[in-house]
């Protein structure tokens, strides 16, 4: 970063990698305001009910009837579409030296999108987590044990959406030598938080 202002971080990764607590406990150590990119548009999301909240007919044929590439598919499809409006989002407040900065998580934050930027104050990094961490993390939320079968089956095909997700992210990572932290291997929030204020890389240049 040199002398320059920090004035937003990007946290991407894939679903359950804990890039929600992570970027709230960094936006709490700046002063910044913390936003999902989920905020701008709504994918289907996970499949699976939370209190007062249950799986939307929608959600859960999407899950059904799609195969995993379909689904990953859908899912990259719709984060290009996003990409512009959060270049405008994460441009702007570069560009803006009053009011606090930004911590922006999601798992819209794709590497090429995010290396395209050029925006001077900008860091940026995707955590991640293997794939039995992500099991874990995905059965523990959704209640797996207790869930019908149905319910198991369309949490299985959302993790296999997340890992292939990851396996693309990745891929790009390395092409474009950008920065990952490894979310899945026993540190807790507040250390990994600590890791993304220590890292702090630049979010361009990687070309």
């Amino acid at each position: 970063m040199a002398d320059e202002v920090l004035r937003v971080v990007l946290i991407g990764g894939t679903s359950n990698t804990g890039k929600s607590t992570v970027a709230r406990l960094v936006a709490e150590r700046l002063g910044f305001e913390c936003r999902s990119t989920d905020t701008l548009a709504r994918h289907p999301g996970r499949p699976w009910p939370v209190p007062g909240r249950e799986v939307p007919p929608h959600v859960a044929e999407h899950y059904r009837t799609l195969t995993v590439d379909e689904l990953t598919a859908s899912v990259l499809d719709h984060y290009a579409r996003l990409g512009p409006r959060i270049a405008e989002l994460v441009t702007e407040r570069a560009a803006s030296s009053g009011g606090p900065g930004l911590v922006l998580e999601g798992s819209a934050l794709w590497p090429a999108g995010v290396a395209r930027l050029v925006c001077p104050g900008t860091a940026a990094l995707w955590l991640t987590a293997d794939e039995a961490v992500l099991r874990e993390r995905i059965r523990r939320d959704g209640r797996y044990t207790a869930a019908t079968e149905d319910g198991r089956y369309l949490m299985d095909r959302f993790l296999a959406r997340s890992v292939r997700y990851q396996e693309l992210m990745l891929a790009e990572l390395d092409r474009l030598g950008l920065v990952r932290l490894d979310a899945g291997d026993g540190r807790s929030a507040e250390q990994l938080a600590q890791a993304v204020l220590a890292a702090r890389p630049p979010a361009t240049g990687a070309g």
